[in-house]
């Protein structure tokens, strides 16, 4: 295999997962190195086939992204021979992912159980909404319905504005970075006892992994936290603000650096006020310092206000958008765009690299079905089609 360390090589995925989490979880275990075959029903597919457009290659460039470096077969699950199939497989696979709607993988004998009773190596990785226990084991969910219940609105946007979802797909995404993380630990560990075990990560769970800040203060002052444009109340000054011509992040997060703002702003006595003294009194009297910077910053541009921060040595950046940050020297060095073989496709590539080289992408997302002739999967007859799960 070509690229960086392929650590995984030899190790056999079997992904039954669709959407996002769990494809993303399954890219990056295959991007390591790992021989992942993903399972889909014959109808249609991943429902993520049609989530477009954009579509690139005839496929949504959503299904592009998280399923590079597979090969995929389809299966009607609800078909004896098909079950009889895959679970003849997975007695010789060493990790399963999977998100299928909960109870189906009970319903159809796929369950932890029985497959580990048959294969006591294998990883089984199982990606809820909501929790592997509980009241709501049971309901689906996706992002943006977990994002609400979790409380990722209520803390996303400026103040005294409408609530507002994180605007791209943290949930699926950051759960399918913490079954990948399940798998490798749950490998290590099988190298040493010899013994797999069952793995659980939710949407909901990673929710309130990436509020564990916000828990924590919530726990200690019993203060729910405000929505604030820079997204952090607790420290001041660390927050967006408006310049003549675009928007500027400043990041002052300590008592020098706050004087060097100070300073580069034209008022050094800030640094001195005792007012100001410490994050914690500037916190409680943020109105004597924020509105006289936002005065300041929006008499001149957003360039010379990057400028004057930067040659200060005060942290900042512009807010970009996308395409200013793909037109970035910074992420053109780092190298981290990459193109899909054979869909001529740019995204984004694992973001780790190995003795400074990132792991390729080897293979374009499978059409569908497109290695059920290598496989010798059982398929259903000509003209019968059956709902699958």
């Amino acid at each position: 295999m070509s690229g960086p360390l392929p650590a995984l090589e030899g190790i056999r995925v079997v992904e039954l997962a669709q959407n996002i989490a769990g494809p993303f979880a399954s890219e990056i275990l295959a991007t390591l190195g790992a021989d992942v075959l993903k399972i889909e029903r014959p109808e249609g597919g991943d429902d993520a086939r049609g989530w477009g457009p954009p579509f690139w290659g005839g496929t949504s460039t959503i299904f592009q992204t998280v399923n590079r470096n597979k090969r995929a077969i389809t299966l009607d699950l609800k078909d004896p021979a098909s079950i009889a199939w895959l679970k003849g497989y997975l007695a010789h696979a060493d990790v399963l992912v999977q998100n299928l709607r909960p109870g189906v993988m009970d319903e159809i004998g796929l369950d932890a159980a029985s497959l580990m009773a048959a294969n006591p190596r294998l990883i089984y990785c199982s990606l809820w909404a909501f929790g592997a226990r509980g009241p709501m084991k049971m309901n689906p969910g996706y992002e943006p319905m977990v994002q609400a219940f979790a409380g990722l609105f209520s803390v996303n946007g400026a103040e005294n504005s409408p609530t507002a979802r994180v605007g791209m797909q943290v949930l699926d995404m950051g759960t399918g970075i913490w079954a990948a993380l399940g798998c490798l630990a749950a490998l290590m560990r099988r190298h040493t006892t010899g013994q797999g075990c069952v793995v659980d990560t939710s949407l909901f769970e990673t929710a309130l992994g990436w509020l564990t800040i916000h828990y924590a203060g919530f726990n200690a002052s019993g203060e729910l936290p405000t929505r604030d444009r820079g997204g952090n109340q607790r420290v001041v000054v660390f927050q967006a603000f408006d310049t003549a011509d675009g928007e500027v992040v400043i990041a002052a997060a300590n008592d020098r650096l706050f004087a060097k703002l100070a300073r580069a702003l034209g008022h050094p006595e800030w640094g001195t006020d005792p007012r100001l003294a410490t994050n914690a009194l500037r916190v409680a009297n943020r109105g004597l310092v924020i509105p006289p910077i936002e005065a300041i910053l929006r008499t001149r541009s957003m360039t010379h206000w990057v400028d004057v921060l930067e040659a200060a040595g005060v942290p900042c950046a512009p807010i970009n958008d996308l395409r200013q940050v793909a037109a970035q020297p910074q992420t053109e060095a780092i190298g981290i765009f990459q193109n899909i073989p054979g869909v001529d496709l740019r995204a984004v590539g694992l973001p780790i690299s190995f003795d400074g080289e990132r792991p390729p992408t080897r293979l374009r997302a499978p059409t569908l079905g497109e290695h059920n002739a290598q496989f010798g999967a059982p398929q259903p007859a000509a003209g019968v089609t059956k709902e699958s799960p």
